[in-house]
């Protein structure tokens, strides 16, 4: 199964850092989020990765061309006509596809312009900007009993976020409205399973995956839910970054869910 990764938006809200890399590429510790993203979903087994890119989409494509390069030890000799001698590299068993998707695709035309190398499949998607804990064997498990088109995971984070309503009886998300405050309710936390039969309620470039599409799948029926009580966190601000930044570095980083 492939996991696509949201990657191309224009990183707004955290633009000291953006102006320079797309989000995605926001270190914490010493390598992007991206990096602890597709960590997370390899742990689980889950190495096919497209990333979907816009923004400044040359910096995700220069990072995988010099990962082998930039992860390992390197001597140069310029004494032996300039040879390069690797030590101690490091060798993740990935195949990243970097797609640029347009630099103002909406969520859903980015993944409508990825549908070829789909195959038909089941896939996963998440964006680029956000680490949890989830447990996603158990999410799979989840979407494959349900019979849905689409299952996303839902978490209850501190407030600002639009809110899904969930009919419980069923595990179906009946609506979306927005948040006032942090009352409780349950959020699209961005890790989810997919159906090829997502791409029918995608029309172009311009459509937004968590407005129309999900309120159709949401009208159809076809809208599951994976409530996730445990750690989540997107980085959409300095703050955010801060924090993560300083969990990584005191050693409890709660999504470093690998060995090293």
């Amino acid at each position: 199964m492939k996991a696509v990764i949201l990657a191309g938006g224009l990183g707004t809200r955290i633009s000291e850092e953006s102006h320079l890399r797309p989000k995605p590429m926001i270190e914490i510790g010493d390598a992007p989020i991206l990096w602890h993203i597709l960590k997370h979903y390899a742990h689980y087994g889950i190495n096919d990765f497209i990333v979907c890119c816009g923004y400044k989409g040359y910096v995700i494509k220069e990072y995988f061309a010099d990962y082998y390069l930039h992860r390992s030890d390197v001597t140069f000799d310029f004494t032996n006509g300039g040879t390069v001698t690797t030590h101690a590299n490091v060798a993740e068993p990935w195949r990243v596809t970097v797609v640029d998707t347009g630099l103002y695709t909406q969520t859903g035309g980015r993944i409508r312009r990825i549908r070829k190398f789909l195959e038909g499949e089941r896939f996963l998607l998440t964006y680029g900007d956000g680490v949890s804990d989830i447990d996603l064997a158990e999410l799979i498990a989840a979407h494959r009993k349900s019979g849905k088109i689409v299952t996303l995971s839902a978490v209850r984070p501190v407030g600002r976020f639009g809110v899904l309503d969930i009919d419980d009886r069923d595990g179906t998300i009946t609506g979306f409205h927005e948040k006032a405050k942090a009352d409780g309710s349950w959020i699209n936390a961005g890790f989810m399973v997919m159906e090829h039969d997502v791409f029918d309620y995608i029309d172009d470039d311009a459509t937004i995956l968590e407005r129309a599409p999900f309120q159709r799948l949401s009208a159809d029926g076809k809208l599951g839910v994976h409530k996730h009580t445990g750690y989540w966190q997107c980085m959409d601000t300095a703050r955010d970054r801060e924090s993560l930044e300083n969990l990584w570095t005191a050693g409890n980083a709660p999504w470093k869910v690998w060995e090293d």
